[in-house]
């Protein structure tokens, strides 16, 4: 969930099991999805990264090798001895590693027709220009498909959460397409200071009032509604910091290795 996501996502190998669970619900405590999410959450088929980071939806296991957001599916009854193994491979050994792997991995129980057909509803919604667009879009399809728990469940959880992380994380994601895991991880860090500075915007502290500490599930928003965020407070979140700030700077991150996994195929 979230900052757990953060931690996995950009990992070479990425095993999930039928018991594994991911969802980014940031933007329902006033904040919106990081940690490189609108790198990988924009690498993924179609809108589906935009459904996920604007909702919070919770996908499993299965769903997720579907899409691309792991890399092996293996049993939980399988993740000890998977563990003992990996325990005696050199780690910087990546065709070792994948080996290792590939001996515990099993095919999901996913449904690939059911998964396309909910990506194809998502593709139409989700790909709109603003969230505005992007919400009416889901409620006019949900008029012609009221059965549809999980389209009930994204206009509900896009109406509780904070209007300007919705704006935040959609043009987040839509730059983050064009850019590096450093450029991402960069900018995300920017608005991330700008929202913690509270000179723009408090929803990130209402939120952890209302969801994590006084748990009333009761957050103010301020601005209340979509179309009261105006564009200028958007780009006022994503302004970078100034140097001449001491208790503010821009991130600056090391060079990165290669994909380990990627390296590892090639060498099959």
């Amino acid at each position: 969930m979230g900052g757990g996501a953060g931690i996995s996502m950009h990992g070479s190998f990425r095993v999930v099991t039928e018991k594994t669970v991911l969802a980014m619900p940031e933007a329902s405590i006033g904040l919106f999805p990081d940690v490189g999410a609108s790198y990988f959450l924009s690498k993924l088929p179609g809108y589906f990264g935009e459904y996920l980071g604007l909702t919070g939806a919770q996908i499993d296991g299965a769903t997720m090798l579907a899409c691309g957001l792991a890399t092996h599916f293996v049993f939980s009854k399988d993740l000890p001895p998977l563990e003992q193994a990996l325990s005696l491979v050199e780690s910087s050994n990546a065709s070792e590693i994948l080996s290792v792997i590939s001996k515990y991995t099993h095919k999901s129980n996913v449904k690939e027709e059911e998964f396309h057909k909910r990506l194809k509803s998502i593709n139409k919604c989700f790909s709109r220009q603003t969230v505005e667009d992007i919400l009416h879009s889901l409620e006019e399809k949900l008029l012609d498909n009221f059965t549809e728990k999980w389209m009930a469940d994204a206009v509900k959880n896009m109406k509780s959460a904070s209007p300007t992380s919705l704006k935040i994380f959609l043009r987040s994601i839509r730059e983050g397409r064009g850019q590096t895991i450093e450029q991402c991880l960069a900018r995300e860090y920017t608005i991330f200071c700008n929202i913690v500075r509270r000179k723009i915007t408090n929803d990130f502290y209402e939120g952890s009032r209302a969801i994590l500490f006084d748990k009333d599930n009761k957050p103010k928003w301020e601005p209340p509604k979509l179309e009261l965020v105006s564009a200028e407070t958007v780009d006022m979140l994503f302004k970078a910091l100034e140097e001449d700030d001491d208790d503010w700077h821009c991130l600056q991150l090391p060079a990165r290795s290669s994909n380990l996994l990627d390296h590892a195929r090639s060498k099959l």
